[in-house]
């Protein structure tokens, strides 16, 4: 499940953790498992993530929670067949969208 940001530059791993709904320490244990997290750090250390952060977050959420690939496998996916994973995420997700909208459409009925 993941809630959208606004749009903003960085995101703050609260913000992040917050919008997935787990744990900061889980976005921190995928920041070291995944090449694809980069998140910048501050003077202070605290991570600062970019919308293409949050874009790998949603893969590797998607991949993980709700397909249930193991992390190895995740990893693999993302490697061999990136490109084709986040088409197929991006459908996904548009596909979501219509739904609630229909769903809120049918409610307002």
């Amino acid at each position: 499940m993941y809630i959208e940001l606004p749009e903003k530059r960085y995101y703050a791993i609260g913000e992040v953790a917050k919008a997935f709904a787990v744990n900061t320490s889980l976005i921190r244990f995928w920041e070291k498992e995944f090449d694809a997290l980069k998140p910048k750090k501050n003077a202070k250390g605290n991570r600062k993530f970019t919308p293409e952060d949050i874009k790998n977050l949603k893969l590797i959420y998607h991949l993980v929670k709700e397909r249930g690939f193991t992390l190895e496998g995740a990893k693999i996916h993302l490697k061999e067949d990136k490109q084709e994973t986040l088409n197929n995420f991006e459908i996904i997700s548009k596909l979501e969208d219509i739904r609630n909208q229909l769903i809120k459409i049918k409610e307002h009925l």
